[in-house]
C-alpha cells in the first residue's frame, strides 16, 4: 500500500546521502576548476571528449544544418573557434577547413585523427599562423557557453567575427542565466553582437531538434544555430 517505515526512513537515509554526496562533488568541481582553457587541456589530457553534443544524433543534427549552409551559400573556406577532439569534423563537408582550439591536446588529436587529409588544418589559439587570414565562413559551436570568464568571452566573439568575411554560424544558449556546473556560463551574446558588431545581422534562428531536457541531458541540449551575414 503505501510502504512499511522501515522503507520510508531507508529512503530519507538514501536521499540524505546523496545530497551529501552531491554537495562534496559540487565543492571539489568548485575547487578543482581553474579557468576555461586549462579545464578543456585537462580533460582531453586525460582521455575526456568534447562532450555529448559532439557524438550521436545530436552530432547528426549540427552537420545536417552546416552542411547545407555551405552547400546553398557556395562557401568555400571555414574556420572554426573550438574544434575539440574533432569528432563533429567528422561528419563535415568543408571544402577548406582550419580548426582552432585552446588546448594544445585538441589541436593533437586533431592533426592525429586528419593526418591524411589535406583540406584541414589545425593551430592552437595562441599560434598566430592563422591570423591575417579571412574566411567565408566562422563557426562557434557548443562553446561561448563554456566562456566563463568575461576577457576569454570578449576576445572569443571579437576574434570570431573579424576572421569571417561572410557569414558566421554559432550554436550556442543564448540568455543569462546561472548554471550549477563551474565549467559553463550561459551569455546572452546576441547583445554583445548588436552593441560590437552592427555591420552583421540575424539571417537564421534554427531551433534545436532535441531542446533540453534536464532529465535526459546527454540526448539533449539548450543550444540553438544562430547564422549571422555581414551587411552589404
Amino acid at each position: 500500500m503505501y510502504g512499511s517505515p522501515v522503507t520510508a526512513v531507508k529512503t530519507q537515509i538514501v536521499n540524505f546521502m546523496k545530497r551529501c554526496l552531491l554537495s562534496i562533488f559540487s565543492a571539489h568541481s568548485e575547487n578543482y576548476f581553474k579557468g576555461s582553457r586549462s579545464y578543456w587541456d585537462n580533460r582531453y589530457c586525460s582521455g575526456g571528449t568534447s562532450g555529448a553534443g559532439s557524438y550521436n544524433h545530436l552530432a547528426q543534427f549540427k552537420a545536417e544544418i552546416i552542411n547545407e549552409f555551405v552547400r546553398s551559400r557556395h562557401v568555400g573556406s571555414v574556420i572554426e573557434f573550438g574544434c575539440g577532439d574533432g569528432a563533429q569534423l567528422e561528419l563535415a563537408e568543408y571544402p577548406r577547413y582550419v580548426g582552432i582550439d585552446v588546448s594544445s591536446k585538441a589541436v593533437e588529436l586533431c592533426c592525429q585523427k586528419f593526418s591524411a587529409d589535406i583540406s584541414k588544418s589545425f593551430y592552437v589559439m595562441s599560434d598566430d599562423q592563422y591570423n591575417d587570414k579571412s574566411f567565408d565562413l566562422a563557426l562557434s559551436l557548443d562553446v561561448i557557453y563554456h566562456l566563463v570568464e568575461d576577457q576569454v568571452y570578449e576576445e572569443h566573439m571579437s576574434t570570431l567575427f573579424s576572421a569571417a568575411e561572410k557569414f558566421v554560424i554559432i550554436y550556442s544558449s543564448n540568455e543569462d542565466k546561472a548554471w550549477p556546473a563551474p565549467h559553463v556560463r550561459h551569455r546572452k551574446f546576441s547583445v554583445w553582437i548588436e552593441a560590437n558588431r552592427p555591420d552583421w545581422h540575424l539571417i537564421s534562428h534554427i531551433r534545436n531538434r532535441y531542446p533540453f531536457d534536464p532529465q535526459d541531458q546527454a540526448n539533449t541540449s539548450f543550444a540553438d544555430f544562430y547564422c549571422y551575414e555581414r551587411r552589404d
